[in-house]
């Protein structure tokens, strides 16, 4: 790790700040170093509640002492009126899993345009309750299930009971009272289609539904252990606004979201270079008003925290977070013996870290796209993309060559005569039609492998195309040589969509699931990354986030990092 020294400011003044390029962006440990961040989903989503003054209300509730029935939450957004409808049952400890194979919950979930009558509430409740085997129609937005964290729960809704808060190292450790196991959207299992919402501005930018659905669900967990509490006793409380902050919904994410960042490089490529776009805007940023350096000050007081509250078992987190500790307080340590450059301060915070670990680079960029809202903001509306990937049969074959030595130069170094170079592979599995990983040289399935070993397509494609004449279109060339179809398509999508493509290769014994996972995450915006394997991990949701009473307030959106609370006045941990 290395922090650099502080340039001079009209050093850096003169320096040509541009957006850090794609080859440097799109490799896989700095992709498994991203941290939420102002763009992502779940900010955007308060942001316009906060705007909005959104108000939650509970539409309809039909709960037995032990919470088990319906409850209906419902909240308007975008002048439209959108429900959760929440169904409870009981659940035998040896059916809980949060295995994605489960198919029983604690609760079931499905956001629904409008306000259900009771009739729709009834007929719906056979259906989300078994979730895949259910059947849907295009009022329902999303699907979802989660089950409690059970020893929270039950602990959450005895303290509420006896008059008391809960305990706050056991609320805190945990941070949420339900973990979802998956969230459907876009037309999944027949559910509206992505086409039935996009015209909507407030849906517009990518997974606005889905976080409505959370943050619905994450208000559902502690209404239904308040209402747990009161079946149990009159003296029961609710629970504190600090602590109803901090809970936020856990989620087990595994191999099922990884291709995605595969799959669509359109998107991904709006995602990343409005990410780029938004650090190379404040890194260009001449000077800070008072209150901006305030913001940071304040935000780097509260990072620290943060950092020393993220506690993980796994040991290879541990390491990386114990290196990010230290380099987050060499960065302190610099800026209070040299300030901020008073030109293009956020340039000299960000070239200061510049020899430090992915980790802290990626941290800093977070950090410094908070400070600037006014420039960052507006960029939201640039994160969807509609172009769909095609042939332009038309090119010849020797621009294509062009394309592949620009773009691909990685994939073309990589040498497959190494086993470890394509150890892996990629399939679907026929029992859940989820994405799993095998073992190219131990395992059965490698010919039914998803089309994700870019390396070897591009080196046959390169032998194919010395085959033939340079000026050959590639109508004709594909006549010949169709096997290259797919991943022609995907060089000329990747010509102009550069930040689309992963420039690392998939299928080696050294590719890492979980970058792939926690890049994605990191744009719905979880926080508290805590690796179970390199094949799935735990996060939490809407942590720290405001709770309805701030929303409908028209509270300000500031929860970037978000530490625990400090115990309520007058707190006990037992009765007395």
């Amino acid at each position: 790790m290395t922090i650099t020294t502080p340039q001079p400011a009209q050093q850096a003044a003169e320096q040509a700040i541009s957006i850090r390029p794609a080859g440097q962006v799109m490799r896989l440990s700095r992709l498994g170093s991203f941290f939420p961040h102002r763009l992502s989903f779940m900010r955007i989503l308060m942001r316009r509640l906060c705007a909005e003054r959104s108000e939650l209300r509970i539409s309809s509730q039909s709960l037995d002492k032990d919470g088990y029935g319906h409850m209906v939450l419902t909240i308007q957004i975008g002048g439209m009126d959108i429900s959760l409808i929440a169904y409870s049952r009981a659940l035998d400890a040896e059916d809980r899993t949060d295995r994605v194979i489960a198919t029983k919950w604690d609760a079931s979930f499905c956001l629904f345009d409008g306000v259900p009558d009771q009739q729709e509430i009834d007929r719906l409740a056979g259906h989300v309750s078994t979730q895949e085997a259910g059947r849907y129609h295009d009022r329902i937005l999303c699907l979802s299930r989660a089950n409690k964290s059970v020893r929270l729960f039950a602990h959450v809704v005895q303290a509420l009971a006896d008059g008391r808060q809960p305990d706050h190292e056991m609320l805190v450790n945990t941070g949420y009272l339900m973990r979802t196991t998956a969230v459907y959207g876009n037309g999944k299992f027949g559910i509206a289609d992505r086409s039935v919402i996009a015209g909507h501005d407030v849906f517009q930018p990518p997974f606005q539904i889905e976080m409505l659905a959370v943050f619905m669900i994450r208000e559902y967990s502690v209404l239904l252990a308040e209402w747990c509490a009161t079946q149990q006793s009159a003296q029961a409380v609710a629970l504190d606004a600090g602590y109803r902050r901090y809970l936020g919904i856990g989620n087990s994410t595994g191999l099922g979201m990884a291709p995605f960042l595969v799959n669509h490089p359109c998107l991904v490529h709006s995602w990343m270079i409005v990410r780029e776009t938004a650090l190379m805007r404040c890194r260009t940023q001449e000077t800070l008003t008072d209150t901006q350096h305030q913001i940071f000050a304040d935000l780097l007081r509260r990072t620290k925290i943060h950092l020393s509250e993220w506690q993980v078992e796994d040991e290879d987190q541990t390491r990386r977070t114990g290196i990010l500790r230290t380099e987050f307080d060499d960065f302190l340590a610099g800026l209070n013996k040299t300030p901020l450059a008073e030109r293009y301060p956020l340039e000299d915070a960000f070239q200061r870290i510049s020899g430090c670990s992915e980790d802290m680079q990626e941290l800093m960029v977070s950090l410094l796209i908070e400070i600037c809202a006014d420039e960052v903001d507006g960029l939201s509306h640039c994160l969807s993309n509609d172009f769909e990937p095609r042939l332009d049969t038309s090119m010849r074959v020797s621009e294509l060559a062009e394309l592949v030595e620009r773009d691909y130069r990685w994939a073309c170094d990589i040498d497959l005569s190494m086993p470890e170079h394509e150890a892996q592979f990629w399939y679907v599995s026929a029992e859940k039609l989820e994405p799993r990983l095998g073992l190219r040289f131990e395992e059965e399935g490698a010919d039914k492998e998803m089309p994700f070993h870019i390396v070897r397509y591009i080196r046959q494609l390169r032998a194919d195309m010395r085959a033939v004449d340079g000026d050959m279109r590639l109508a004709h060339f594909m006549l010949a040589y169709p096997h290259n179809r797919h991943i022609i398509r995907r060089i000329q999508t990747v010509s102009r969509f550069a930040y689309g493509e992963i420039r690392d290769n998939l299928v080696a014994d050294s590719c890492r699931p979980i970058d792939l996972l926690r890049c994605k995450l990191s744009f719905f915006g979880a926080s508290k990354f805590d690796p179970k394997s390199d094949r799935w991990t735990r996060v939490t949701l809407f942590q720290g986030a405001p709770i309805p009473a701030d929303i409908a307030a028209g509270c300000d959106d500031d929860w970037l990092f978000a530490t625990s609370p400090p115990p309520p006045q007058g707190h006990i941990t037992e009765p007395e």
